[in-house]
């Protein structure tokens, strides 16, 4: 929240889906702020707590503004939280996860979608130059690695379970789904591959059981359907489903 400052004051009305982010003296609607008279839109809303990437419209009295709008003496203004299934320039869409959210980028790569990420933290400097770099969508739930300016686009991941984490990306941007496709190690392309050519990477108990291969194109991981597979075509078979709906 901005501090000693006595410039205008304005009123907020949070959408209730935002009031996870500001403290509870600023969830009712009509709530006066005091501003600076210089600070953008953008940047009071934020230092109120809530992260640009969870801000959909911006209503000042009756008329949409943009972040950019500096805010004057009494007006009203309504944040709305951001539009499912929210577009974005460019398709398919890219995924850039940070280093907490390993579980959920396995499931969205086993789900096909292009989900970059390394157990091995770089910063949150390097991420969002990445997330400019390769037009990547950076998922976190980092608040303050959200409000850097050189992301290209970013979520909040609300739950802390992977199962809601999954539910929540794919209803949020409906990426086109492609199950079995990529490689859940490396996010690298999976091809299909016969016994022979992936013999020397197998244990003799799967070269007798199993017939069916594929080979990841990036790191020459092999897959094939073992006693996971199950649980992980349960995960597939529920993301479809909900896909669909």
């Amino acid at each position: 929240m901005l501090s000693g400052v006595n410039g205008p004051e304005i009123h907020f009305s949070f959408d209730p889906a935002l009031h996870l982010f500001v403290a509870s003296a600023h969830s009712t609607a009509g709530t006066p702020v005091a501003t600076d008279g210089s600070s953008t839109l953008g940047h009071v809303v934020e230092s109120l707590g809530v992260p640009l990437t969870e801000v959909g419209r911006l209503v000042v009295d009756g008329a949409e503004v943009s972040v950019s709008h500096v805010p004057q003496e009494g007006e009203r203004i309504e944040v709305h939280a951001i539009e499912r299934p929210q577009r974005l320039p460019g398709a398919p869409l890219r995924f850039l996860l940070d280093v907490h959210l390993g579980t959920l980028a396995r499931r969205l790569r086993l789900l096909g979608v292009d989900a970059a990420y390394t157990n091995e933290d770089p910063g949150d400097a390097a991420l969002a130059a990445l997330s400019a770099k390769e037009q990547r969508v950076l998922l976190s739930r980092d608040r303050g690695l959200l409000r850097r300016r050189e992301i290209w686009a970013g979520a909040f991941i609300y739950s802390d379970r992977p199962d809601e984490q999954l539910r929540d990306v794919l209803g949020r941007f409906a990426p086109t789904l492609a199950p079995w496709t990529r490689c859940t190690a490396c996010n690298g392309r999976l091809m299909d591959a016969d016994k022979d050519s992936v013999r020397e990477h197998l244990e003799h108990g799967t070269q007798r059981t199993y017939d069916v291969f594929a080979q990841c194109t990036a790191c020459g991981r092999v897959y094939w359907r073992g006693a996971h597979h199950a649980r992980l075509e349960a995960i597939v078979e529920q993301a479809l489903r909900e896909s669909a709906t």
